[in-house]
């Protein structure tokens, strides 16, 4: 039975639909929030899915409205799919002093196993189990072509779900990914409050730690501002392309001169980077 989805706005845009839904997640026991930019399409064409996961402090709206991606997704036949960072709404714990780097819109894409947080804090589960069936029925998506793409916090996330499910992601790729999160303090803070002191269980949610450990895909591709704020003490990409090497990874590692970690900076990539997913989709 299709889960009840609510439609909050719809409006046209490159000849195609951009809406923002909400829906009552059993995963996370909340209302969640997403948006779905559909080109326009004969209604028996199915197109390939993009999924972006957003980073620190953002909700689905930072990349829909700042993104730039319908252009060229219209042209290329992509649906984008954005979920939230994290559950929210009365009653959802959040980090106690109120920091901006765990709790509310920091769900690190992982499934909590520690108290207060366990009950709601499910985004790994909502992003490969409870979202993709919801695209599947609600959406003209050909689920057997999906691929993920995502920033910081979210380019942690895809790339840690694109290695363990390399058979379902076509496309993985990354805007200045938390790389290493076990070896850095976002990590550090995120993993630890949300699995616990278990350094095992924090590998399978770190990049590098599941490329050394035997996670294999074929090619990455990651972008990087050289102007980064958090380049050297959050992002270490050059653990990452260590790891690649050593893995026989192809990763395509772009140092960009002058960019930081902004919207700027992931517009101007952005279609770079849907060019070489749809290469990998339409191959698939």
């Amino acid at each position: 039975m299709a889960v009840p989805v609510e439609t909050l706005s719809s409006v046209k845009c490159f000849g195609g639909e951009q809406a923002v839904l909400r829906h009552a997640s059993e995963t996370t026991g909340t209302d969640m929030t997403f948006s779905v930019f559909v080109p326009d399409c004969a209604t028996d064409q199915t197109m390939p899915v993009v999924w972006y996961l957003s980073g620190l402090t953002c909700t689905h709206a930072n990349v829909t409205e700042k993104g730039e991606f319908r252009r060229a997704c219209a042209e290329l036949g992509l649906i984008f799919v954005a979920p939230d960072t994290s559950p929210r709404g009365e009653g959802v714990p959040d980090d106690p002093d109120g920091a901006y780097d765990f709790g509310l819109g920091a769900g690190f894409y992982v499934d909590a196993t520690q108290e207060p947080f366990a009950k709601n804090y499910r985004m790994w589960s909502y992003i490969t189990q409870e979202l993709p069936e919801i695209i599947g029925d609600c959406f003209p998506a050909d689920m057997m072509r999906q691929s993920i793409m995502g920033h910081s916090m979210g380019g942690h996330g895809a790339l840690t779900i694109g290695l363990r499910h390399p058979d379902r992601f076509k496309a993985v790729s990354a805007f200045a990914p938390i790389a290493a999160p076990s070896q850095v303090p976002w990590g550090h803070k995120a993993l630890g409050g949300y699995l616990g002191e278990d350094r095992a269980a924090w590998r399978q949610h770190d990049t590098v730690a599941l490329i050394e450990d035997g996670a294999r895909i074929a090619d990455l591709l990651v972008d990087q501002g050289e102007a980064d704020n958090f380049l050297e003490d959050q992002l270490k990409p050059h653990l990452l392309a260590e790891a690649c090497e050593k893995a026989g990874i192809a990763l395509t590692l772009r140092m960009q001169p002058g960019y930081d970690h902004s919207y700027y900076f992931i517009s101007t990539f952005m279609e770079d980077h849907l060019r070489w997913h749809a290469e990998r989709l339409a191959a698939g």
